[in-house]
Order: structure tokens, then C-alpha cells, then sequence
């Protein structure tokens, strides 16, 4: 536990030496994004090594990384000389909020850090890749750096996230295993502290006594399954009611009528509440996941990693609402009303988003954008020409951000393969409000108390305009199927066949029906989204004072957040899943980090209203509700704070306890140089490819599946699996050594699996190769 130590210190070090340029970029924020020091620090240091260090300036070393840091504080310095004594001044008159932030950034990683050591293994799910990742990262001398499941390419996914976790492990001397756990606390402090800078700046004077309830909505709550866990395992509402739900697991009679769950993962269900059936009545699962079942589970995905940063950019978004960046540049003959500083800031994080999760730059380009266009507004009013300011804004940002990570794109696939019509899948209003139902009720409360307080509402078009909206949706959803049953037969008939439809006639009436039996979803978008367009769009009309202006901004927030959920309804990203799963998992994850802080800040406002007794209450249950799951969670996941193989943060622990002969010859490797390594072969989410996992040494072939999804195809693979097989258990020594030859092997690694995978015929390797390491029954051989 002495690396929690350690982490805390250098990033609170590295959080000061970026606050001169926190201070100086934010200069519209009441908190001059403090709360963002620690993630700009990071951020900015991570891209000047990896940018370095893909351009052979810098190393892979610890001199490329302090080299960085130097780097980093010379910005950092030059944003400061002009304005060192009003920092100071500043930082006298802010010291509470200075202390609030310290105390929420030590709580959370604190906490997070307590709930890893109590279950730390980085096994299932994807954390075996993203420790990959990390191990690989930190072997590779340069940048890009090896692909670990595939021996001789470089890694193709987006791996920024992985590059700041190796180099904080790097100059901290922490193990990958160990600076994996430690990122994901990281990772929920940054973002608490990073959601209280936002509503802090929102709220105004009385922002420091309630900006407490952004990090609650953002980073702790949990969704409306915790109580229904709770209620279902006490069994009340009866059994028709969870037949109604029709959720799966919750629609069983429960184990027994303990205060907690006694189902075997049963804390796994709260990201799977959204039920999807096709017309036949054939399930499609889909993930909707929420930031803090994310930090429970403990994996470091990338839609994990970049939420702290996809929080700088919202603090981007609203410094610029807040009329931060005041300048003017020329672009493609077109003017921009920014400075030029504030527009290369902006580039680098869309950039940087899509390097840390590609899925985030929709959301930033169009919340920058967003906000750029009301400036616009509150300046001249709405017209077409807004349309332009917002396209253009974001397609020289995109355009920009792509030039400053061009080196990333190089190597870089994906499976993505277009959109596809969500013609028979819709989320039921039922399910949308257990995903949901914590922010909402907050947000649609402060949305109707504004009503009747002189703040202009065009409620009619807001409404026209989103009901026209859907009607949009809906129209393009079947002009889609239309087109690609045209253009790609084949394709149309694998895409109605998923969706339930095997043979010709009523089709679009049976698509229509379950629509309408499912309005209630629709319905509850509708009513965020023409509340949020109700207040937004008479927005340039003057307002009171600084504090009503963050209305603008907040109604923004909701309008974004709708927008992602309703997405889905009608169209999906064509990946190798086939369904709308990913897409549904990726759009809410966004919407719940923006609905979040909505959320917040109307919970916030109604607290602080006098009188409000209802509403108040009903808040004050939301959050309470709220607490269920994570409360219900963490008892669990530490084994009710007594975890059966005691506190550690070594993520590698488990397997001295599952092979202490197998864990000691892959430590050795761990320390060995660098070289492919041979080991078996096996599909995704197993125990295969544990070698190159836990030591950073890339393999001829890991999770087969992941690398297909990683490159569109099976194209690079070839005939991987079928030569390790081959390698293993011929006889032939010569055709045992063309492919050791072939894929550059260092080390072949015989264990457990490979001779529980394959009849291995050692013989060849003793009578011709070097026995590097012998462990028992592991055995480790050389190729000189």
C-alpha cells in the first residue's frame, strides 16, 4: 500500500506544476480549473512523451519521461509569467475550495484504492488485455508500441490511456499489476474532483457547498436495480411485478430474504437492465453500463480511462459558453471567434479523446461546438448561419485534432463498419427509468420549477421541433433498410433475420406495434429533450446575472445527454456484435456523465430554493435510493470488508495462489529481456495467453477474438494458431524450427495449459534448445 503513497504525492506535484497552466486556459471558470490541474497535468504530459517518443525524439525510459515533465513545467512557467501575483492572490481568496478539492481527491483515491486491495485480480472480463496493454507498453522501447497478443505488429486500438498508466508506473516503479489498480482509482478521483470543478463553477457564490452532489450523481450513485435487488431479495412488490419488469435474473423467485443479495454476481445485472428482444422473442443482450459499476468491477477499458479527460473537455466546453477564449482566427476563408490558443487547446483534447476512447469525441466535438454556437447566439441571434458555426467549429476542431495525433492513426483499424437501422429493438420506458431514474427526477423538477419565474420558455417549437426530430429518426431508420436491401441483399437479410423476421409481409406493421408498445422510453427522451430546447432556444435574449447564464449551459448538457440516449432507438454502429449492444453501452455511458452533472446542478438549485418541500423530499429519497447499490455493492465485492486473501494492490497476487510454479517462471520472464514467447493458443475471456499478459512480452497469437475486433478480420492471424499447435507437438525438429524462425520466437513456454491444450512433444526442445528456467513442472527454453 506504500505506491498509494507514492502516486499521491507525485500526481498532487504534478497537479501544481500544471496549475499556472490550469489557471491561465480557464480564465471563465470560478475555479480556474484547480480541480482540473492533476488531469491537465497528466494529459498534457502523457502527449508530449508519447508524441516524443513516436517521433524517436525521446525514449521509453524514465529520462523520456522526466525529459516531458520539464517540458511541461516550461509551458507551464511561460503561462505564468505574466500573472504570477493574481495567482497568488487567488489562491489566498480560494483557500477553502482549494482544501475541498484536496479532501475529495485524497477520499477517492483513498477509497477506490481500499476496494481494489480487497479485490485486486485482473482476471475475466477485459482486464487481461488492458494489463496486456500496460506490460507491453512499458517493454517497448519506442512508440507505437507492440502488440502483445500479436508478435511483430504494433498495438491497434486506442491505447493513450494505457501509455499515461505505464508512465506513472515507469517513474514510480510500480509493477504493471499494481499500476493497474491504482489507475483505476486514479481515475475515480480525478473524475470526482473534476466533476465538483464543474458544478462549483456552475452554482456561483453558494457553489462550494453543493458542488458536493456532482461527484455523488457522476461517480458514486448507482442505478434503480440496487433497490430493486434489495426488494426483490426481500421478496416484496410480488411476483407479477417482476414478471411485468421482465428483467432477467430479477423475474426469478430470489435465493433467500437476506438484506443482501445472495445471487452469485448479482451486482453484474445492474448493467444489463435494458431488456432487447427481437420479433421472434429471442433475446439480444445489451451492456448498459455506469461509471461506478465500472470502478466496482475494476477494469480499465477505455471508456473508463478517459472520463476525467472527457471532463476537461466539458470544463473546455463551459469556459468557452462562459466567454473564455475571446479572439479570432481564420479558417478555410471562414472566421472563428476564438483565440488561437484556446482553439489549439480544444483540437488537442478532441485528439486526445479519440486516442483515449474513440467513441468520446461525439460528445466533445458536439458539446464544444455546442457551446461555441450559443456564444454565437447570445451575440447575434439564431439563424442558419449558426448552422455553420457549429459544423465549422467542429470540423476544424476534428480536422486539427486529427493533425496532432497523426501518429497514432498510422497503424490504427477498427471493426467499425457504418450504421445499421434499429428498426424492432426500442428501450422500454420501464427499463430506460432503472438505467436512469436517479437523474432524472432531478433534472425534470428544476426544469418545471423554472416555469412561471419570467424565464423566456418557446415551448411549442422545442417540442415541434423534437417530435419532428424522431419523426426524422424513425423516416431514416427505414430509408436505411430500404437502401441497403438495394445495395447489399445479402447483408439486408442477415439484419432482418437478427431482428426476428424470417419471412416476407408485415414486417413494418410488426416493427410499427412494438414501437408503440414501448412509448413510454420514447416519451421520457421527449420530454428532457423539449425541456432542455424549451429553455435553449430563447437564450439570446439577455439574462441577470453571471449565475443564470450557467442555465444556458446546463440545459446544453441535458439537450446532449437525450440526444445519445435517443440515438439508439433508431440506428447502431455495425461492429462484429451485430446488434445495437455496444452502441447502447457506449452513448449511455456519455449520457450518464452528462445527465449527471444536469442532475447535480437541479438537485443544487432546488435544495437552495426556499419553501419546495415536495421536491425537496423527492430529491432526498433519489439519493438515498442512490446509495443502495454502491452500499449493497462494496459489501459484497470486499466480502463484507474481510476479503478472504487479504489487502494488496497486486493484480498479479492470484496466481501464486492458483501455480506458485507457473507465477515464479513468469515473474522471471517479467524481468527477462525482451523476446516473443511461445505459449498455447485459445479464444477470448479464458486464461490463454497469460504469458504475454503478465510479462509484457509480445506472443505469436493471444485472444484470438479481440484481435479480430481490434483489425476488422482474422486477415493478420493466418495460420498463428494452427504453428503453435505445430510447434508443440511435432517430432520434426526442422519444421519445430522454421516457425520458430518464422515469428522471431525467444522463449518457448511449456505449463499447465500447453500440455493440457496440446500432446507436447518436449523431446525436440531438450535435444536442441537451452533450458532457460525449470520450475517444477514448468519449463522454459531458450532460442539462442
Amino acid at each position: 500500500m506504500l505506491m498509494f503513497f507514492v502516486w499521491y504525492v507525485f500526481l498532487t506535484l504534478l497537479g501544481w506544476l500544471a496549475f499556472p497552466l490550469a489557471y491561465h486556459l480557464f480564465p471563465a471558470l470560478r475555479g480556474r480549473g484547480y480541480a482540473f490541474s492533476r488531469t491537465l497535468g497528466l494529459f498534457l504530459w502523457g502527449y508530449l512523451f508519447w508524441m516524443g517518443t513516436s517521433l524517436r525524439v525521446m525514449r521509453n525510459d524514465p529520462g523520456g519521461l522526466f525529459f516531458a515533465l520539464f517540458l511541461l513545467g516550461g509551458i507551464s512557467v511561460f503561462a505564468a509569467r505574466t500573472s504570477l501575483n493574481e495567482m497568488k492572490a487567488w489562491v489566498r481568496a480560494r483557500r477553502s475550495y482549494l482544501l475541498n478539492v484536496e479532501i475529495l481527491f485524497f477520499a477517492a483515491f483513498a477509497f477506490l484504492t481500499l476496494l481494489r486491495a480487497a479485490n485486486p485480480d485482473i482476471v475475466g472480463t477485459e482486464k487481461p488485455m488492458e494489463l496486456a496493454f500496460i506490460n507491453a507498453i512499458l517493454r517497448s522501447p519506442t512508440f507505437p508500441p507492440h502488440d502483445p497478443w500479436l508478435s511483430g505488429y504494433a498495438i491497434s486500438y486506442y491505447y493513450f490511456g494505457y501509455v499515461m498508466t505505464a508512465a506513472l508506473a515507469m517513474l514510480t516503479a510500480a509493477l504493471g499489476s499494481v499500476a493497474f489498480n491504482l489507475m483505476v482509482a486514479l481515475v475515480f478521483a480525478l473524475s470526482a474532483v473534476g466533476a465538483y470543478g464543474i458544478l462549483y463553477s456552475l452554482l456561483g457564490e453558494r457553489g462550494e457547498a453543493r458542488a458536493w452532489f456532482a461527484p455523488f450523481f457522476l461517480v458514486l450513485a448507482g442505478n434503480v436495480e440496487g433497490v430493486l435487488e434489495l426488494f426483490h431479495q426481500r421478496g416484496w412488490l410480488g411476483a407479477e411485478f417482476w414478471a411485468w419488469l421482465n428483467i432477467k435474473d430479477l423475474n426469478a423467485p430470489p435465493i433467500s430474504q437476506s438484506w443482501i443479495p445472495q445471487r452469485m454476481w448479482w451486482w453484474w445485472r445492474a448493467s444489463r437492465v435494458v431488456q432487447d428482444f427481437d420479433l421472434a422473442g429471442n433475446f439480444q443482450e445489451v451492456i448498459d453500463e455506469f461509471p461506478f459499476f465500472s470502478y466496482l468491477l475494476g477494469d480499465l477499458h477505455p471508456h473508463v480511462l478517459a472520463m476525467p479527460f472527457a471532463l476537461l473537455a466539458v470544463a473546455a466546453a463551459l469556459n468557452l459558453f462562459r466567454g473564455g477564449w475571446q479572439g479570432e482566427i481564420s479558417l478555410f476563408g471562414a472566421r472563428l471567434r476564438i483565440s488561437l490558443e484556446g482553439f489549439f487547446f480544444t483540437a488537442l483534447l478532441l485528439g486526445g479523446l479519440a486516442f483515449l476512447n474513440t467513441w468520446d469525441i461525439l460528445v466533445a466535438a458536439a458539446l464544444l461546438a455546442g457551446a461555441y454556437t450559443l456564444t454565437r447566439v447570445r451575440a447575434e441571434n439564431w439563424s442558419w448561419a449558426r448552422v455553420e458555426d457549429f459544423l465549422l467549429f467542429g470540423f476544424a476542431g476534428g480536422v486539427a485534432g486529427f493533425l496532432l495525433y497523426l501518429p497514432f492513426y498510422f497503424g490504427f483499424s477498427s471493426q467499425a463498419g457504418g450504421i445499421l437501422p434499429n428498426l424492432v429493438t426500442p428501450t422500454r420506458g420501464a427499463h430506460l427509468w432503472v438505467m436512469f431514474g436517479i437523474l432524472l427526477p432531478p433534472i425534470f423538477l428544476w426544469l418545471l420549477s423554472l416555469r412561471g419565474k419570467g424565464i423566456p420558455v418557446w415551448g411549442k417549437t422545442a417540442f415541434a421541433l423534437t417530435f419532428g426530430l424522431v419523426a426524422a429518426l424513425w423516416a431514416f431508420s427505414w430509408l436505411l433498410a430500404w437502401i441497403l436491401s438495394l445495395l447489399r441483399p445479402e447483408s439486408a437479410s442477415v439484419l432482418l433475420l437478427s431482428q426476428g423476421f424470417e419471412h416476407g409481409g408485415g414486417f413494418f406493421a410488426a416493427a410499427t406495434m412494438r414501437r408503440l408498445q414501448y412509448l413510454g422510453g420514447l416519451l421520457t427522451l421527449v420530454a428532457a429533450i423539449g425541456g432542455a430546447l424549451a429553455f435553449l432556444l430563447p437564450i439570446h435574449l439577455p439574462e441577470e446575472n453571471a449565475e443564470d447564464s450557467s442555465r444556458g449551459f446546463v440545459f446544453l448538457l441535458i439537450l446532449l445527454g437525450g440526444l445519445l440516449v435517443l440515438a439508439p432507438e433508431f440506428v447502431y454502429l455495425r461492429d462484429q456484435f451485430g446488434t445495437r449492444m455496444n452502441t447502447v453501452f457506449k452513448f449511455y455511458y456519455q449520457a450518464w456523465m452528462l445527465w449527471s452533472l444536469a442532475a447535480a446542478f437541479g438537485a443544487a438549485k432546488i435544495f437552495d430554493a426556499r419553501g419546495k418541500i415536495a421536491a425537496k423530499t423527492g430529491i432526498s429519497l433519489v439519493l438515498l435510493a442512490a446509495l443502495v447499490y454502491p452500499v449493497m455493492g462494496v459489501w459484497t465485492r470486499t466480502n463484507g470488508f474481510h476479503p478472504p486473501y487479504g489487502w494488496t494492490l497486486d493484480g498479479a497476487a492470484h496466481l501464486q495462489r492458483e501455480n506458485a510454479d507457473e507465477a515464479a517462471a513468469i515473474f522471471a520472464l517479467y524481468q527477462a529481456p525482451m523476446g516473443v514467447v511461445a505459449e498455447a493458443v485459445g479464444g477470448s475471456y479464458s486464461g490463454y495467453a497469460r504469458v504475454s499478459t503478465y510479462t509484457g512480452l509480445p506472443t505469436v497469437l493471444g485472444w484470438m477474438g479481440h484481435e479480430a475486433q481490434w483489425r476488422g478480420g482474422y486477415e493478420e492471424q493466418g495460420t498463428r494458431a494452427a504453428d503453435i499447435q505445430t510447434l508443440y507437438m511435432t517430432s520434426d525438429w526442422r519444421e519445430a524450427s522454421a516457425i520458430l524462425t518464422q515469428y522471431h520466437i525467444r522463449y518457448v513456454f511449456i505449463g499447465t495449459m500447453e500440455r493440457a491444450a496440446y500432446h507436447v512433444n518436449e523431446d525436440k526442445f531438450s535435444w536442441h534448445l537451452p533450458l532457460w528456467l525449470k520450475i517444477g513442472e514448468v519449463e522454459v527454453y531458450v532460442v539462442p
